[in-house]
């Protein structure tokens, strides 16, 4: 998720752990805990841009680093609280909840997380909701925002804080249901059409978990299409994606575009732009909804490293203007 929603959402969970310890510092523990998974940006100033987005999300989005990072923040935290007189066992579950919360639900979009790491790379990618979704975010920001402002001897603190946190999850079951109503979709159109698949993934678009972006995994390319929860229509209307993997063979040094294939869970496109060859992941979408042959956001131009930087979220707001922005909550209503 962004990083506002992670402080937001650990603030109230700390406020709910221990704000009767420990005050408002409890807000400012949990923000911190919640954020400390994303320190591995830092490896962005030293590392290419491939492996700055294959190391992303593993070491400290994996279950060691939740369980010893935690135990040792709350070890620290403790000598430097020790005044509050709040017992070990508190900030033990102050930190561990943060952080574990912080791994699962990033879990929950495209770019996923490798829970396992270091004994398994792979990445677990539940597609739930979009990286940024106001509506997961939205009860977590109000209350952090009245919980800061409200006095620390303020009775119903901890009961601001846990609706907050059970709105995020009660918005998680909603998407959960929304994804298994598309995914059914899905497989009665792979019937109807006769579609032969080697696999499938439907991820919500952007900012909203009602419309569905969907990939369907061929021997030589995708079917892509779009699904909102409020389509009439039984099937989805598919698009023709060719993979043309065949054009690697003009690529020279093939270690990156290795590395972004198995970042892609094999779900990939090759391109020739003039005279730039790029290779594309699917899982993060296409650039705009109306054109089928719309780019996709994730692209990474094999032959010039240097024209490589923000590749994950490349133009997703490109060109955006009132009438895209009508013509997409039109989409979304299944208009």
């Amino acid at each position: 998720m962004d990083s506002l929603t992670h402080i937001v959402l650990g603030a109230c969970i700390g406020e709910a752990v221990a704000g009767k310890q420990l005050g408002k510092k409890a807000m400012l523990l949990g923000a911190v805990a919640q954020s400390i998974p994303d320190i591995d940006a830092i490896g962005s100033i030293w590392l290419n841009e491939v492996d700055d987005i294959v190391a992303h999300r593993s070491l400290t989005h994996s279950i060691v680093f939740a369980i010893v990072v935690s135990c040792l923040l709350a070890w620290i935290a403790g000598k430097m609280f020790h005044r509050h007189n709040a017992a070990k066992r508190t900030y033990v579950l102050l930190f561990s909840v943060n952080i574990f919360v912080h791994v699962f639900i990033d879990a929950f979009n495209a770019y996923g997380t490798e829970l396992f790491y270091p004994f398994n790379d792979t990445r677990f990618s539940f597609n739930l909701v979009f990286v940024a979704d106001p509506l997961f975010s939205i009860g977590p920001l109000i209350a952090f925002v009245w919980l800061l402002l409200a006095k620390s001897k303020y009775v119903h603190r901890k009961k601001i804080a846990v609706y907050a946190i059970a709105l995020t999850t009660i918005y998680i079951t909603y998407a959960f249901a929304n994804k298994m109503k598309v995914e059914q979709v899905v497989a009665n159109t792979l019937n109807r059409q006769h579609i032969v698949s080697e696999g499938h993934f439907t991820t919500p678009t952007i900012l909203n978990s009602l419309l569905w972006y969907v990939v369907v995994k061929q021997e030589d390319g995708y079917k892509v299409g779009y699904r909102s929860v409020f389509d009439k229509t039984g099937e989805i209307v598919f698009n023709d994606v060719e993979r043309n993997d065949s054009l690697l063979n003009n690529v020279t040094d093939k270690n990156d575009a290795l590395k972004l294939i198995r970042f892609s869970s094999g779900y990939y496109t090759v391109e020739k732009w003039s005279d730039t060859l790029v290779l594309n992941v699917l899982r993060f979408g296409q650039i705009g909804w109306q054109d089928p042959a719309a780019k996709f956001t994730f692209h990474y131009l094999l032959n010039k490293p240097e024209g490589n930087q923000l590749v994950i979220q490349r133009g997703r707001f490109k060109n955006m203007n009132r009438e895209r922005v009508s013509s997409f909550i039109r989409r979304v209503k299944g208009i």
